[in-house]
This record gives C-alpha cells, sequence and structure tokens, in this order.
C-alpha cells in the first residue's frame, strides 16, 4: 500500500527580475522569474535580523503567458506550487541540480500601475486568477496554435461587467494624469472613472 506524501509550496514574495518567457518546440508557453521572501527574528541580545530566500519560479502554458504580461521586476505577488529538482548538463559539459517551485496559482497582491512610456498613459489592473490549474491547462488546450510557437501580444485594453468566470481575467481601465498650471496634479474624476 503506497502511503501519501505531500510537495506543496506557498510563497508571497517580490518579483527579483522581469518573467522570461520562452516556447517549447511543441508551442508549450514557459516562463520563469526570481522571487525573494524575507524572514525577520530577533535574537537572544534582542538584535533583530532579516534573512532574504531567493527562488526560481516556472509556469507553464495560460499562466506563464499571463505572467508575462502582468508581472514586472519589485511586483507583489502570491505564488502556489510543488517544488522540483531537475538534472542538466551546462555550458561547460558539467551535470548541474536546479531546484525549482513550478507553480500552479498565481495572484496579484500589490496595486502597482503598468507604466507605458511611448504614451504617458498607465493601466490600473484588477487581476483574478483561478485557484484550480485544471482551467488553466484547459483554457491553454482551447487556444488553436497550429502546433506553432507564437510571440506573446501586448494586453489591449478591455473592460469586463459581471462577476469573473474565466480562468485568468484582467479588467483594465486607462488612468491619465492632468496637470494644472501648478505643476500639480489634477484631482478630478470623470462619472465614467466611477466603477458603479
Amino acid at each position: 500500500m503506497a502511503t501519501r506524501s505531500l510537495n506543496k509550496v506557498l510563497l508571497i514574495g517580490n518579483l527579483t527580475r522581469d518573467p522570461e518567457l520562452r516556447y517549447t518546440p511543441q508551442g508549450t508557453a514557459v516562463v520563469t522569474f526570481g522571487l525573494a521572501t524575507n524572514r525577520t527574528w530577533v535574537t537572544e541580545s534582542g538584535e533583530r535580523r532579516e534573512d532574504t530566500e531567493f527562488h526560481r519560479i516556472v509556469a507553464w502554458n495560460k499562466l506563464a503567458e499571463l505572467c508575462a504580461q502582468l508581472l514586472f521586476k519589485g511586483r507583489r505577488v502570491f505564488v502556489e506550487g510543488r517544488l522540483s529538482t531537475r538534472r542538466f548538463v551546462g555550458t561547460d559539459n558539467q551535470e548541474r541540480q536546479i531546484t525549482e517551485i513550478v507553480i500552479d496559482d498565481m495572484l496579484i497582491l500589490d496595486s502597482r500601475r503598468m507604466e507605458t512610456t511611448e504614451a504617458g498613459e498607465g493601466y490600473q489592473t484588477t487581476e483574478a486568477v483561478s485557484e484550480s490549474s485544471d482551467e488553466t491547462v484547459a483554457a491553454a488546450q482551447a487556444e488553436p496554435n497550429n502546433g506553432q510557437p507564437q510571440e506573446p501580444q501586448a494586453p489591449e485594453p478591455t473592460t469586463t461587467t459581471g462577476p469573473v468566470k474565466s480562468a485568468k481575467s484582467v479588467t483594465k481601465k486607462p488612468v491619465t494624469s492632468k496637470k494644472g498650471d501648478d505643476g500639480s496634479k489634477d484631482s478630478d474624476i470623470s462619472p465614467e472613472d466611477i466603477p458603479f
């Protein structure tokens, strides 16, 4: 009789670098990024100490594409997944071992604005992420790609009304800032910006 075991990782931290999206020869999306977590404790002498751990995060399929679109260095996220150790041969022909966290769920915890450099406008994002990776995989398999790798597309500003039912959804609304004659930001809000 087989005994039960558990391999589950839950992390809350900040991205240490922008996600790197790649595609396998079969067209499957895979993204990697770094995540830093902090631990604080007090020594017996009363001195406050802090330790930072760095984790390599990997996501596949539709979740990988969403991570590449929505995440950036410094963003605070919650990830859930499993610990995975794999071996590979490096460029120096030496066998190496790497431990990664393969995630199946991700939540964005901060409310940072994604700035576009060209137009000077940003988008305020609100993300809803499914609790089940099966929905993520099903959504990724439903997308036709004809077996060809596809480049990630820039997200289009969209507005969602009603309850969120998709595996992954993003609601974006333009955020513009107007400056008065004295250089201060105008705090007037138009009626279209109010969500109710």
